[in-house]
Parts: structure tokens; C-alpha cells; sequence
């Protein structure tokens, strides 16, 4: 199992570096965890989008989905040689899974809608024909690839669940964005990697939820996580290790625009 980081800031998009987005491979399968704006162009540069087995989004943040519609057009638009001329739709490849919490699929069709295309009106279908939208429930699970995927709900403004994504050979969890919750410690119980938002410099005492590096170290050390990836970081990222280390026993690395992490 390999992570690629394609974008770690918290936020919007600064000092070159996108949001939230990190792609999973295995021997046959790709995921898409979270896709900020940003995270397009930068998947771009890693696989061709077309390739990807799935996408999951944790939440509806902007920072988390906003690119969503790009990708598709990206991936729908590499499929014709004419997107203004006309075309037989079932000769497209299968669209891609593409799981949102419940609401999404209102939430993106009304983003297409806000930017038309009346000339070649196939691309304000991709969340038809490109990406298969598929609202999830806390607690499912789905198969992507040769992956398990699970979904935690955790704490955070708007419904997020964490991702528990298990391939043949290891384990990575991926928390979205939250704040302290005992929820956490299931997502990451045992894993090769929890890959953990690291937001603020101290715990979060607001109803927003959001993590600091401490409390992400004591999460996954209470998990038994092998290794700890701080992500979600507003700059000045070099301090967060620092921070987390004292708290956890494993390696911390601190995620990076274009970082690979091998699992195994």
C-alpha cells in the first residue's frame, strides 16, 4: 500500500500547497480519500483520473470536495474526442464510485448547475457518467478495488466520517476532520498508518472539532497505530512533529505536497 499526498493544507489552498487530498494504491486499486481544491491538478500529475477505482469524501467542507467537479469533467472530457458533438453515452467506461455523505448528491449537483456548459452540455453529466455518486451511511462498508473500506463518524461541524481502508497487505486510516472523540480509537485501532488531521496548536475547546498534534499522537498511541502522518496543517507545518512526539511511540512523519509513504 502506497500514500501519495496531493495537498495537506487546512483551509484553502496557500503557499503553493493544496487542500485536503491523498490518493491510495495497491495492487489493483486507487483511491481518491478527500478531493480539495488543488487536488486535481495534482492527481493529474500522479495517474491519469480515469484510472482511479474510487473516490471517498469525508465531509462537505469546501476544502475537502470543492474539486470534485474538475475531476469529473477531466475524467468524462478524456473519453471524447468531441465533447461538442454528440454521443453515445453507453460507450463511456462504467463511471467511478464516488462516495459522499448523505446530502451530497444534492450539494454537487447544484455545483455542475452553477457552471453550464450549453455547448457541450455532456459535461454538466459527470456526476452521472464520469463519477457514480453514492451517498454512504456512518458504519458502512464497500469494496474498491482489492480494498475494504469502513466509515467512522467522528466529531466535526458538519457529519464526517472518518476512512478505515484495509488492502491485502496493510492498513491506513484517514480521520477527515474531527476533534477528540473516542470514535478515533476504533477508526485506528491497529493500523499500519493513521493518517490524522493536525489543525491546531491545542486542543480544540470550540464545538467546531478540529485536532491538535497531541491529541492526534495520544489517538493513535491509545490505537496502537504503527505510524502517525499529521495532515490539515496551516503552515508551519516543521513545529507539529515536535508536538506530537512526546505522545506517541511510533515514527510521525508530516505530510507534504507530493510526499509517498509505503506502507509495506
Amino acid at each position: 500500500m502506497r500514500l501519495t499526498v496531493l495537498g495537506c493544507r487546512a483551509g484553502m489552498p496557500s503557499h503553493g500547497v493544496a487542500s485536503s487530498g491523498y490518493l491510495v494504491t495497491t495492487g489493483a486499486a486507487r483511491l481518491l480519500l478527500d478531493c480539495g481544491p488543488g487536488v486535481a491538478t495534482a492527481l493529474s500529475g500522479v495517474i491519469p483520473p480515469g484510472s482511479l477505482s474510487g473516490v471517498v469524501i469525508s465531509h462537505l467542507h469546501i476544502d475537502h470536495c470543492y474539486d470534485l467537479l474538475p475531476l469529473g469533467r477531466r475524467i468524462l472530457s478524456d473519453q471524447l474526442t468531441d465533447p461538442f458533438a454528440a454521443h453515445d453515452v453507453d460507450a463511456l467506461r462504467p463511471a467511478i464510485p464516488l462516495y459522499v455523505p448523505a446530502g451530497g448528491r444534492d450539494l454537487l449537483l447544484g455545483l455542475a448547475a452553477l457552471f453550464p456548459l450549453s455547448t457541450a452540455p455532456i459535461l454538466d453529466r459527470v456526476f452521472e457518467l464520469a463519477l457514480d455518486v453514492r451517498e454512504y451511511r456512518p458504519g458502512e462498508e464497500f469494496e474498491l478495488g482489492d480494498c475494504l473500506v469502513t466509515m467512522h463518524a467522528l466529531r466535526h461541524a458538519l457529519p464526517n466520517c472518518g476512512a478505515r481502508v484495509q488492502g491485502p497487505a496493510a492498513t491506513l486510516a484517514y480521520t477527515g476532520d474531527t476533534g477528540v472523540t473516542d470514535a478515533l480509537h476504533t477508526l485506528a485501532a491497529d493500523v499500519d498508518l493513521l493518517l490524522a488531521e493536525a489543525t491546531l496548536d491545542d486542543t480544540d475547546r470550540s464545538r467546531h472539532g478540529h485536532l491538535s498534534a497531541a491529541d492526534a499522537a495520544r489517538a493513535a498511541q491509545k490505537a496502537n497505530a504503527a505510524q502517525l502522518m499529521l495532515t490539515h496543517l496551516p503552515g508551519g507545518d516543521a513545529t507539529r512533529k515536535a508536538q506530537a512526539e512526546p505522545h506517541f511511540d511510533g515514527p510521525v512523519h508530516v505530510a507534504a505536497p507530493g510526499l509517498v509513504h509505503d506502507l509495506v
